[in-house]
């Protein structure tokens, strides 16, 4: 291991998730952080001051961007850290968990670094300096840009990198294709982002075309297309819900406006009741789901937000997707788990969490729908068969090609494995002969994706600007891997249902060149909605961007 890399970054090679210095492991600050002793509360920093902040930064900066952003947001299923229980954390405290680690989530204990350095990160940690008051992360114990890393070896088929993702390229993985457990070493090699070149721009399969739709956003994430064809979009970062209206003759928006602001984290968004007349715009909040009153061609919500479910909250995957049952009867909420492989049976906070929750679409008589789905990020109703689907983020620190990320439809009661099993059976060695019971009840799902691809939102494709084999097919967007040696994912797939409404396990390189040549990356996709002109929009919190995809082929 090298010296200069991050102090926090030896985690990465811990059997368990990477975790933040003092992010994703934490626990909502209750008695104290991270169950830290009241003595080291009181503990003061003797290395204050803007020096030591800088100081603080420039390690940051060197050794612990690479996983979690430059403006220490993070990445893949990393949180941001700029508000929260570390936000909330005595200095002393902090020190305390840099010192002490948390090998059970992946933090090794850094006694070993000199006092003073790890003093400067909780210096930089508070400093006001800070850019957006975000705190330090943990980092990756590997290089993420190395010639010997982008000069390697071509992966072994069905795996793949950045390196060999092409529009019009066909993947299927399955589960012979697995590798066990630690084949390779686990990683933690984020993305760095940089600005997008002037001459860079996303690829598409031959016959389409790429337009930037509008740019300077702020964190767009999931973005919907509403009834009268507006385009909602979450700003999660700072709070909001946007709205986008119409297409002008050189492919930007007409109107651009803010339909709600002030909330937590927002994510989910969806109309009810479904047809052409909504009167409803529900949020899924971070921590609750909301409704705001609304009429087709509301700039602004019309009231204030209707509170309707507390939802499980924390630390950990923050997104909470919201969809409605074909008949509108029930309402469906994605909560990812609040860590990597926390066994629910000793972690209280799992409560509820790694599952996807069925209300009624007043917030009432909560049931859980489906379990052990350890990030559903992206909901979608199959409009063929009416029945649910979802894409997922699955474990981390198994090695570059375990566990897979997936889209799977979503059946009631169903157990898709975490945190025990995965994919078929295979138990996680990390809780070996916990429930026996379980495995096989193990759904295996629908479409193997690449491993730490980090798979979020989806649609299903009912335009009719796309050629007819695309109808009914699925777009997805892959963020980009975080604990993978050579970056993969950074891109759009299509899951090609042919006409039948079921899939076959295959998927295609759809939208790419997200990430340069050097390995550094300019863009990250999250949201995909289908315009009423049959166009495909996506979202990219890396440049802040809505991309426009167009058929101009015959």
């Amino acid at each position: 291991m090298k010296s200069e890399k991050c102090i926090l970054a030896r985690l990465s090679f811990i059997p368990a998730v990477i975790v933040l210095v003092i992010g994703i492991t934490l626990p909502a600050r209750a008695e104290s952080f991270h169950n830290a002793p009241q003595s080291v509360a009181r503990q003061e920093n003797p290395y204050t001051g803007q020096r030591n902040a800088e100081t603080g930064h420039e390690l940051y900066e060197r050794r612990c961007a690479g996983c979690h952003g430059q403006d220490a947001q993070g990445a893949g299923n990393v949180p941001s850290l700029a508000s929260g229980p570390t936000q909330a954390a005595k200095p002393g405290e902090i020190f305390w968990f840099i010192t002490r680690g948390d090998v059970t989530n992946g933090m090794p204990s850094w006694a070993s670094l000199p006092e003073q350095q790890r003093w400067q990160i909780v210096a930089y940690l508070k400093s006001s300096q800070n850019p957006n008051g975000s705190p330090l992360v943990a980092s990756s114990g590997m290089e993420t840009t190395g010639d010997g890393k982008l000069d390697a070896p071509a992966p072994t088929p069905p795996f793949t990198d950045f390196r060999f993702e092409k529009p019009g390229t066909f993947r299927k993985i399955t589960l012979q294709d697995l590798p066990a457990p630690f084949a390779t070493k686990p990683v933690g090699n984020g993305p760095r982002i940089v600005p997008r070149p002037e001459n860079v721009w996303p690829q598409a399969p031959e016959g389409f075309k790429v337009e930037l739709y509008t740019t300077g956003l702020d964190n767009p994430r999931l973005i919907r297309t509403a009834p009268n064809g507006d385009f909602f979009v979450a700003e999660s970062r700072p709070g909001r819900i946007m709205i986008f209206r119409g297409i002008t003759s050189d492919d930007k928006p007409e109107i651009t406006s803010i339909f709600a602001s002030g909330l937590d984290r927002p994510f989910g968004i969806a109309f009810y009741p479904q047809g052409p007349h909504p009167r409803w715009v529900y949020v899924g909040d971070t921590n609750a789901v909301l409704r705001f009153p609304y009429r087709n061609g509301d700039l602004r919500a019309r009231g204030p937000a209707q509170h309707l479910a507390d939802l499980p909250s924390g630390r950990g995957h923050w997104t909470r997707d919201v969809r409605f049952s074909p008949n509108g009867k029930k309402m469906f909420v994605a909560v990812g788990s609040g860590s990597n492989v926390d066994d629910p049976d000793t972690h209280p906070a799992e409560k509820d969490r790694a599952n996807i929750l069925e209300f009624n679409p007043d917030g009432s008589e909560m049931r859980i729908y489906a379990y052990g789905i350890r990030n559903p990020v992206g909901l979608a109703i199959n409009p063929q068969t009416g029945q649910l689907w979802c894409s997922v983020n699955e474990r981390d620190m198994l090695g570059d090609n375990l566990v897979p990320d997936y889209i799977t439809h979503v059946q009631a009661g169903g157990f898709y494995g975490w945190p025990w099993w995965y994919m078929g059976g295979h138990q996680d060695p990390r809780l070996a002969g916990k429930h026996p019971e379980l495995r096989d009840k193990v759904i295996t799902p629908d479409v193997i994706l690449q491993p730490h691809n980090a798979s979020l939102e989806m649609t299903f494709y009912e335009g009719k600007q796309f050629p007819h084999e695309y109808y009914g097919d699925i777009f997805a967007s892959e963020h980009g891997s975080w604990n993978r040696s050579i970056r993969a994912g950074y891109e759009v797939i299509r899951v090609p249902l042919h006409h039948t409404g079921h899939a076959s396990g295959e998927y295609e390189d759809f939208l790419t060149g997200f990430v340069l040549p050097d390995g550094n990356v300019w863009g990250r996709p999250v949201g995909v909605t289908v315009a009423h002109d049959g166009s495909l929009l996506v979202t990219d919190d890396g440049s802040g961007s809505i991309w426009r995809v167009v058929y101009a082929g015959k």
